[in-house]
């Protein structure tokens, strides 16, 4: 397959070639993430709850091996644009044996650590049952999560995402559609509740990496995969992992950050670790549209680079910033127009529905801003600037919102939780062009 078009077809064309498919599957996975939940929420708040405790080590098994994917991504596509197949066919090889290591050590490491996280934030009985219940399984299946994200990272790099969209798809609509089935027992299917929709979900994770299996060995991906390729080398583990180590902190900060804010928020009352759970799950279906645009600019951009075209890389950034920016402006309008109604699919109690509308609203106000961190950081680990892009985002998920949720907490309660997001997004702004400006230059 040749990738030359990256460098030839007409940037806006392009671009929205490479994003939408992958903007449309993270869309309905989004939609999953949130149709779980409203499905759990119908066993009451204590079972939502549960779940909401068990997120952000999900997040985290995904943050490493989607870190490590685009590690993956830039050094394929960086090889290909170079014009060296070998390399890139090796650096696909090696990241898919990688993947696979590191999915076997995150099952084993997190089922281990489960009965001493859950009681860190909660010692009601019920929920801690619930939420073993449910991390035991979902968490024994991240190799399949590791291995069926490093196939979308290597069929990206080639400039492939339909194979990524349908497959992704998939997945997540068999999800959908056995949710319900588990959780209430539908047919011939037993009453199963929480772990109904632990099962449910493993179920769709298989279904995406039995797909990808059955494309890769029934069509060409433009890469050969092959087993003399999987020992590891020092110069491509090396261009891997300087990309992927710090891009698998940064897409781990967010599980760090829930965790915090967890612990703030269970100070207060067990409903504002519910809004917190609904929050990061709703605010996926806004981030992960304009993900799906970066992930389809960040192998356009390192083929280039590795092409040396310039100027065409300063408007493939100037692009995708714009498309960006529109879908947050809308998840904004739409978090402070229908606040109340997005908290009442997920409970029925006046007063949790009160708080998370307010918490919706004020959280909101970061969204457009937070557009400018997202482009950058996306950009400089195209570039091969992974430490960059981390120390970015390190800014947003940790070394500003959390002393600014301490000390508003200090000032205002709970709803300084809230006010922290949109100030930790505007500083980390400016920080962002700061750093880009800098590091593009030097590049």
């Amino acid at each position: 397959m040749n990738q030359d078009f990256m460098r030839t077809k007409p940037i806006l064309p392009l671009v929205l070639s490479m994003s939408l498919p992958m903007m449309l599957s993270m869309l309905i996975n989004s939609l999953y993430n949130i149709v779980d939940s409203m499905f759990v929420a119908r066993l009451g708040e204590q079972a939502l709850t549960a779940v909401s405790l068990v997120y952000p080590l999900q997040t985290l098994i995904v943050s490493i091996g989607v870190g490590f994917g685009v590690g993956i991504n830039a050094a394929v596509a960086f090889f290909m644009g170079a014009g060296e197949k070998e390399k890139a066919d090796r650096a696909a090889s090696q990241g898919l044996f990688l993947s696979l290591v590191h999915g076997i050590l995150l099952s084993v490491g997190t089922v281990i650590c489960i009965p001493y996280f859950l009681p860190m934030f909660t010692t009601d009985n019920r929920i801690l049952a619930w939420g073993k219940e449910y991390a035991v399984i979902v968490l024994s299946f991240s190799v399949v999560v590791t291995v069926q994200i490093a196939f979308e990272k290597i069929y990206q790099s080639t400039g492939n995402m339909f194979v990524p969209m349908v497959c992704m798809a998939a997945g997540s609509i068999t999800n959908i559609i056995l949710d319900p089935v588990f959780i209430f027992g539908l047919g011939p299917v037993p009453r199963l509740e929480v772990k109904g929709a632990a099962i449910a979900t493993a179920i769709g994770q298989v279904v995406t990496l039995l797909l990808y299996l059955i494309w890769y060995f029934k069509k060409d991906m433009g890469l050969a995969i092959k087993r003399a390729y999987m020992k590891p080398t020092a110069d491509i583990c090396r261009r891997v992992y300087m990309v992927g180590v710090p891009c698998s902190m940064t897409m781990g900060l967010p599980s760090l950050l829930i965790t915090i804010l967890n612990g703030f928020a269970a100070a207060f009352s067990p409903i504002y670790i519910l809004i917190l759970g609904v929050y990061f799950k709703l605010q996926s279906f806004i981030y992960l549209p304009a993900n799906g645009i970066v992930q389809g600019m960040r192998p356009i951009l390192s083929y280039n680079y590795g092409a040396d075209e310039r100027k065409r890389m300063k408007r493939i950034i100037q692009i995708c910033g714009t498309m960006i920016l529109a879908i947050m402006a809308v998840g904004m309008l739409l978090f402070l127009v229908f606040s109340g109604s997005i908290m009442k699919m997920f409970t029925v109690d006046a007063v949790t529905v009160r708080e998370g509308a307010l918490a919706l609203r004020i959280i909101s106000f970061g969204f457009v801003v937070s557009s400018v961190s997202v482009v950058c950081s996306g950009a400089l680990e195209a570039l091969g600037k992974g430490f960059a892009s981390f120390l970015i985002s390190a800014l947003r998920y940790l070394a500003l919102i959390v002393p600014a949720a301490y000390l508003g907490i200090r000032i205002a309660g709970v709803i300084g939780i809230w006010t922290a997001f949109p100030a930790a997004e505007a500083l980390t702004a400016v920080a962002s062009v700061i750093i880009f400006v800098i590091c593009y230059k030097r590049k």
